[in-house]
């Protein structure tokens, strides 16, 4: 990772949030409890930045430098509102065309994923505050700098923004190698918002159970899944087929 990415330090991180840095994650030091640390907390409360309480092993394997028990990653990307998004979407006369991450891990696949949805003119990414891979400088290049571009909504609940979504008049569509219907059965043309679940285990069983429908890619190997950002790609291009190529 690119020590660009890191600020460290109590005093410093408190600075970066007040100045409105874009910042993705901070670790705090488990059983730290001074006023300093106390006042971060406040700040990072206050601007709505989401954090952890971390072992310091973990801390110190992010910096060896004087951090005081506190690190944190710079955003490189800039985030967004999905609401206005939405609304920005309608009122340009466009389908709105999203896709949800539910973590994402890989910085790589990340990306790779991030690339294909501005590639494809997609609305933004929406990913939950948790879980996903930090967006660092790494993230930018892998997206061949899609990320400069494309935004990305920053939700504390992928189940909440499924429900906006719908209650938006846009379907959320769940890709999972569990499925039974096939995704090419679907009508897609419509406004639609795709979900992608984790490289270990796919998209999470309550998400699951909002869709509005569940669909796979069929496979005809003997591997039982695609890696998730190839996934992504088939399904975002079967969404633009039949946006505007039927």
């Amino acid at each position: 990772m690119d020590k660009l990415d890191l600020i460290y330090g109590t005093r410093a991180v408190i600075e970066a949030v007040r100045a409105g840095k874009q910042i993705d994650k901070i670790y705090l030091q488990t059983g730290l409890n001074n006023d300093l640390m106390k006042e971060l907390v406040n700040t990072l409360k206050e601007h709505d930045v989401p954090y952890s309480w971390v072992p310091l092993e973990k801390i110190n394997k992010l910096t060896t430098k004087n951090h005081q028990g506190v690190v944190g990653f710079l955003s490189a990307a800039l985030y967004a509102s999905l609401q206005s998004l939405i609304d920005l979407a309608y009122s340009e006369g466009r389908t709105p065309f999203f896709l949800l991450l539910d973590r994402i891990t890989d910085v790589r696949n990340f990306g790779a994923v991030a690339r294909t949805c501005e590639c494809a003119g997609m609305d933004a990414l929406v990913i939950e505050e948790k879980g996903n891979a930090p967006i660092t400088s790494d993230a930018v290049k892998t997206s061949a700098g899609a990320l400069h571009h494309l935004p990305v909504c920053r939700v504390k609940s992928l189940k909440q923004a499924m429900k906006d979504l719908q209650d938006n008049g846009i379907q959320v569509i769940a890709c999972t190698e569990k499925a039974t219907k096939n995704l090419y059965e679907l009508d897609l043309s419509s406004p639609t918002a795709l979900l992608m679940g984790s490289e270990e285990d796919g998209v999470a069983p309550p998400l699951l159970k909002e869709a509005d429908a569940v669909v796979k890619i069929p496979m005809k190997g003997k591997i039982e899944s695609l890696n998730v950002s190839v996934a992504a790609g088939i399904a975002i291009y079967e969404v633009i087929r039949q946006k505007f190529y039927k």
